[in-house]
């Protein structure tokens, strides 16, 4: 009898496949990636600072994934924006201290390789990064059958930026009798998908709200880096995990208090369809940004310049004010569901 002959493709771990995949990337970034910066495949990425000219640079990063947002993007075949979800995630975090974003990795683990599944991830992570104007220079994608469930995978970004020492936004820069503007979110994001999923189990989606659920996350980048550069923003949030009563508070110092109108708040349809299937007002404000994708807390004086750098669609307004008080935050009024 002859022995059983082992190999690791037999094992669940296609090595030629996911050679093609990385062949895959470097066709699509060979456009979009500087030359110097070009060396997808290679075992490190790399990025040359050396023409940004910033004066005493400090360099930010962060890393996010989507969430179980990806599981509703899967199951409604809309993996095409899910990776704009994932750029976004990441790059919405680092500008809320002013930084530029740079570059951009991802990571990607799958029971097995699905090139057609993995082409479209792809394909929303390119574009995520055209918005946020940074580069997609590399990247890890992780067969393991056995440890991730058949057709199931999940998503990491990480992304890199830099600012220059002086121009970092901090919370030390909020002064009493400040603003607080909400600026639109696009829908959900990618935050809350978890109780998004139990409902579902139990309510039928109305067809206007599926076509609103799994829209990718607004990526803030240009709007806010534009601000920047005017000198007109104190101090930012991103509005994630947490929701308003959780984000806005780690962005003024410990002496001062957010005062927020909840009643101000323009909330989208489909969190008042979420709001509907039996949630209260507080686990809605920590489980979703309700309607509120990005805060920025500003001088009053400024907020007609601030209105300037926004379309329409994402135009800022306010919801709250910063003051003097023994409390972290204070909430006014209902939100209108």
């Amino acid at each position: 009898m002859k022995k059983k002959l082992y190999s690791y493709k037999n094992s669940g771990v296609n090595i030629s496949l996911g050679n093609k995949f990385v062949k895959h990337i470097g066709k699509l970034t060979k456009k979009n990636v500087k030359k110097a910066n070009s060396n997808i495949g290679s075992f490190s990425s790399l990025y040359d600072i050396s023409a940004l000219n910033i004066k005493n640079p400090i360099i930010v990063s962060c890393t996010d994934g989507v969430g179980t947002k990806l599981d509703l993007s899967d199951k409604y075949n809309r993996l095409n924006t899910i990776g704009i979800d994932l750029v976004a995630m990441c790059v919405n975090d680092l500008i809320v201290q002013g930084a530029k974003p740079l570059f951009f990795l991802d990571y990607i683990a799958i029971d097995k390789i699905k090139l057609s599944k993995l082409k479209k991830v792809l394909s929303g992570i390119l574009k995520g990064c055209k918005l946020a104007k940074c580069e997609l220079i590399g990247g890890e994608t992780a067969e393991m059958p056995g440890i991730y469930k058949k057709n199931k995978f999940d998503l990491a970004g990480f992304c890199t930026g830099i600012i220059s020492k002086k121009k970092i936004l901090k919370k030390e820069n909020v002064k009493n009798g400040d603003i607080i503007l909400a600026i639109p979110s696009t829908g959900i994001h990618s935050n809350g998908y978890s109780l998004v999923r139990e409902i579902l189990k139990k309510n039928k989606l109305p067809l206007k709200i599926k076509k609103i659920l799994l829209k990718p996350t607004k990526i803030y980048v240009e709007e806010i880096l534009n601000l920047c550069k005017k000198n007109l923003i104190h101090s930012a949030a991103n509005i994630t995990g947490g929701g308003i009563i959780e984000n806005v508070i780690r962005s003024i110092p410990n002496n001062l208090t957010a005062n927020i109108d909840l009643s101000k708040i323009k909330v989208k349809k489909v969190f008042s369809w979420l709001k509907s299937k039996n949630i209260s007002d507080k686990e809605m404000l920590r489980t979703f940004n309700c309607g509120v994708g990005f805060c920025l807390i500003i001088k009053k004086n400024n907020l007609k310049k601030v209105k300037k750098y926004f379309s329409n669609d994402f135009m800022p307004y306010e919801i709250g004010y910063i003051s003097k008080n023994n409390v972290r935050l204070k909430l006014y009024n209902e939100l209108k569901w």
